[in-house]
């Protein structure tokens, strides 16, 4: 027979006695909270969120993060502790919550030990973890309601390991201030609050206080240090705040640096308006901008700044102006009106009122909203769609120092639009493509950097991966933080290079990062290659790591997706150097973060003239149609008829194996085929050739092209086999928009039989995507439609870029994982 407990009453009624004693016992914690919450509005949230539950206390920056002393009754406490977490401001992210329980104040304050708990450790309970409280000072109180909670001065001491928040988009109530006739910021360029505004451009230093800002040189005026002190004002503590009366105040110049009369919003969107080319200083650096719709004024630009087919991206004052541009949907529209706002590459519409010369030969235009109240300004005074290109010349990083824009962007603009906050650290607008319901990054920068990525297994030793050459970027990882700088370009001439210097050493200070291992690529020429070495050298007791390229793209995959491997690693770029001393770029790796084995690639054909066959693919076309044809390529046809000078010398050049380096690159193949369909002989931009094929091909085209692939270790694919099909299509008259699709259906087809064999062979179920080939959107979308189809689980990237840009994420993993296998 079951018992039953018959509770009386007088039993209940003391059960909730106890209950509610237990709820109004007097506790005290320290809290520390990391992650992005310097600069973000987070100790005004913490001030109001106490205040609001009647706890005692105070909170404050150190170099660590956030710390907390929070007293009261235990259920309010508790509510504070989930509120911690659960209602942070818009810009915050909390990676962790530390607790360590104290005396109440009635029983006598103790100083913190140093001891911590993480939240999601405590079973009902404070455990204990490693931590700090520093800074927290004591002090009779009283407890609970009846003491005091405080925001206490920040505590710069300590090894910095504060995240510092990137730049964000302009905030709805700033956005209405800014419009309000009434509102004392009315049409101020420099509106903001701790939820937008400059924040990674203008930090000089941790822990996020003006005074270590560009701000510094801007004294708060009465009203806005009343706003910065209000507890109850959205401007409580945010750094950058100011106004007409304190801020800083913008200018329009004349090409000769002398100040224009009038409003300068006003008179540089008339010189738009006019065709005049504008300099315009963003957060990042400066701008060039003309009117999207004007063709002389975007061609004068293009000309003047020698970028002659480089699309330029352009910016609309909101989604309803950006869909009459391009195809906006749901996910695209989400991407557009992020806060970091960065540049989407959409579908552009037939008929879109921009300029041919704003992105020839491309079906997609790069568009972005405003991000900051000077473009919300100007686009309203313009009325139509702007183009907004980085501030530079030719290959150069975009200007950003007032000193140097008139010097190097005189001879491009008519005018320039500035001011006068400093930007501490160039950075250039991100570029992003909607994949899948998703943002995929082709550029990252402002509006992601200095957002770390987080490891999935820590680095037991503080690295710095020193990147590629082209699409330049460093990492600095320590722990489980990996910190990707914003994009720097491609490292080919001094202003770069001088940028990727100042950027490691600004990120090492930022972050109290001190690398004790240097990894870097293994080709000895690219000057990252270089820093990597000199810098080792100056380093006490720091490790050389070499990473092969095309491994790092792999594991750089494995990183944005938080995977350890081991994968079927499939490689496609423009270049990398193999450990054979060969030029790889067509890749199948058996990969983890340790090691690779190369298992399978394309097959091997000259580069006539080496690095001559990158800037005229009709070089590779050559090439690739000798190794189809065994040399007896047809003579009639066209690519071979408008090289006719020098077709004969290029054929005996890779013939004789002079100046004709192998290589197995995907990116090199691409070039072939688009200069066989009569689309790019000779290229401006790194990619070029490869992106009009692209843009050429019938989306609706089915068919494909099959290379064989030889068995064995490493699987061998003919590449040679697509080109030779294409060439005969294009003899018999195909239409060049179906045999662009066919090549690409092939190439996808390759990559998933290459796959399937290895997986025959190894068992390994998960391929991973990677390779600045990859930002081929057809490509991607057959390959993995095809990869699904056959079972496989892919990766592909969307945190960094597939391209160079991710290289240096990839040397970090690896780096990492080399140093915890060593123990």
């Amino acid at each position: 027979m079951s018992r039953v407990r018959v509770h009386t009453g007088r039993v209940d009624e003391q059960a909730r006695a106890d209950e509610r004693a237990r709820a109004d016992e007097q506790v005290r914690v320290d809290v520390r909270v990391e992650g992005l919450v310097q600069g973000v509005g987070f100790r005004p949230f913490v001030y109001g969120l106490a205040v609001r539950l009647g706890l005692a206390g105070c909170v404050g920056n150190d170099a660590n993060g956030v710390f907390v002393e929070a007293e009261g009754a235990s259920a309010r406490v508790e509510e504070f502790l989930v509120a911690l977490e659960r209602e942070a401001p818009p810009l915050a992210r909390v990676d962790r919550i530390s607790v360590v329980p104290r005396a109440p104040a009635k029983a006598g304050i103790e100083e913190p030990d140093g001891s911590g708990a993480r939240r999601d450790e405590r079973p009902g309970k404070p455990a204990e973890i490693g931590g700090e409280a520093a800074g927290i000072e004591g002090g009779e109180r009283g407890g609970g309601a009846a003491g005091a909670f405080t925001i206490v001065d920040s505590d710069a001491s300590g090894r910095p390991r504060a995240l510092v928040s990137p730049d964000g988009a302009t905030c709805a109530d700033c956005l209405r201030e800014l419009a309000d006739p009434g509102d004392r910021r009315f049409g101020y360029a420099f509106v903001n609050c701790t939820n937008c505004g400059p924040r990674f451009t203008i930090v000089r230093g941790v822990p996020y206080d003006r005074p270590l800002t560009t701000m510094a040189g801007f004294a708060m005026c009465a009203a806005c240090a009343a706003e910065y002190h209000d507890p109850a004002d959205r401007r409580f503590h945010a750094q950058p705040v100011c106004c007409p009366d304190c801020g800083p105040r913008l200018r329009l110049l004349d090409s000769r640096g002398a100040e224009l009369p009038g409003d300068p919003v006003g008179g540089c969107a008339g010189l738009l308006r006019a065709g005049r080319v504008v300099a315009v200083k963003g957060l990042g650096g400066y701008h060039l901008a003309a009117l999207a719709s004007d063709e002389d004024a975007v061609a004068a630009l293009r000309r003047r700044k020698h970028r002659e087919d480089k699309p330029f991206a352009v910016m609309a004052a909101d989604l309803e102006q950006a869909g009459l541009l391009c195809e906006v949907d749901a996910p695209a529209a989400a991407l557009l009106a992020d806060r970091a706002r960065p540049i989407v590459l959409l579908q552009r519409r037939a008929g879109a009122p921009v300029a041919a010369s704003a992105a020839p030969g491309n079906r997609r235009l790069g568009v972005m909203l405003p991000y900051t109240p000077l473009h919300h300004l100007l686009l309203a005074a313009v009325a139509e769609p702007i183009v907004l290109t980085s501030g530079n010349v030719s290959d150069e990083p975009i200007v950003h120092r007032d000193s140097d824009a008139l010097a190097r962007l005189g001879g491009i603009a008519d005018a320039f639009l500035t001011h006068d906050r400093p930007i501490h650290v160039r950075t250039d607008d991100s570029v992003v493509r909607p994949f899948r319901g998703r943002g995929s990054v082709l550029r990252r920068s402002r509006g992601y950097v200095p957002d770390p990525v987080e490891l999935r297994r820590t680095a037991p030793r503080p690295i710095l991966a020193c990147g590629a050459e082209l699409k330049s970027t460093f990492c600095l990882a320590e722990g489980d933080r990996a910190f990707v700088s914003h994009h720097i370009g491609d490292l080919e001439n001094y202003e770069t290079l001088r940028s990727f210097t100042e950027g490691v050493e600004h990120f090492s200070a930022l972050f109290g990062i001190r690398p004790r291992v240097v990894a870097h690529d293994l080709h000895p020429e690219y000057l990252s290659t270089k820093y990597a070495v000199e810098l080792a050298d100056t380093l006490e007791d720091a490790e050389l790591v070499g990473v092969q390229h095309h491994h790092a793209h792999i594991a750089s995959c494995l990183a944005d997706n938080g995977e350890p491997g081991p994968v079927l690693g499939v490689a496609f770029d423009g270049l990398g150097l193999g450990p054979d001393g060969t030029v790889w770029g067509g890749e199948f790796l058996l990969a983890g973060l340790t090691s690779f084995e190369r298992a399978g690639h394309l097959a091997p054909v000259p580069m006539p003239g080496g690095t001559a066959a990158i800037r005229q693919p009709w070089r590779m076309a050559a090439a690739y149609l000798q190794a189809a044809y065994g040399g007896q390529a047809p003579e009639e046809l066209a690519v071979a008829v408008r090289n006719r000078a020098r077709w004969t010398d290029v054929l005996a050049l890779t013939r004789a194996g002079v100046n004709s380096p192998l290589t197995s690159s995907a990116g090199r193949l691409f070039d072939a085929v688009s200069a066989l369909l009569g689309l790019r002989d000779a290229i401006t931009y790194e990619g070029q050739a490869a992106i009009e094929l692209e843009q050429h091909a019938d989306p609706a085209e089915r068919g494909r092209y099959r290379a064989s692939i030889s068995p064995g270790g490493p699987l061998v694919v003919a590449g040679a086999d697509l080109v030779r099909a294409a060439a005969e299509d294009l003899l018999a008259g195909t239409d060049p928009a179906v045999i662009a699709a066919r090549f690409h259906n092939g190439v996808a087809d390759l990559v998933v039989r290459c796959c399937v064999a290895l997986r025959d062979a190894t068992g390994v179920r998960t391929a991973a995507l990677s390779g600045g080939v990859f930002q081929n959107l057809l490509l991607l979308e057959r390959a993995v439609d095809g990869l699904s189809a056959a079972g496989f689980r892919v990766l592909t990237h969307s945190r960094v870029p597939a391209n160079d840009g991710g290289i240096s994420l990839g040397q970090a993993a690896v780096a990492a994982a080399r140093d915890r296998l060593r123990g």
